[in-house]
């Protein structure tokens, strides 16, 4: 993705600064996380995120490319761990492991009802 100032710690109120917030790295490895699998599930079916823990080393300035990569390191039944990375000019900008679920999309869906 590329940073955009709707992507910054001031903007998404996680600081003060404009460069890319801590959030939206996140969700760029939830995202990668999320694509790893999406074709190894059955129909219906999707992934939920249940926990992340990650570091973010350096700032990222608005215009700049950000990438993510996620790897499958444990699969335990519903439950898939993955490594997660975000990258940026071939710098380490974050790392960590993130969990998330196998579910039923429906199911899910209707469960907050």
């Amino acid at each position: 993705m590329v940073v955009t100032e709707a992507m910054t710690a001031k903007n998404m109120g996680s600081g003060d600064m404009p460069v890319l917030a801590s959030p939206a790295m996140i969700a760029l490895m939830e995202n990668a996380a999320l694509l790893a699998v999406a074709n190894e599930l059955e129909a219906g079916y999707t992934t939920v995120g249940g926990q992340m823990s990650c570091s973010h080393l350096r700032p990222t300035k608005i215009g700049d490319t950000v990438s993510a990569t996620a790897v499958v390191t444990k699969v335990e039944g519903k439950k898939i761990e993955f490594h997660v990375e975000a990258h940026c000019k071939n710098q380490l900008l974050g790392e960590g492991s993130h969990l998330r679920f196998i579910v039923d999309r429906n199911k899910f869906l209707e469960r907050m009802d």
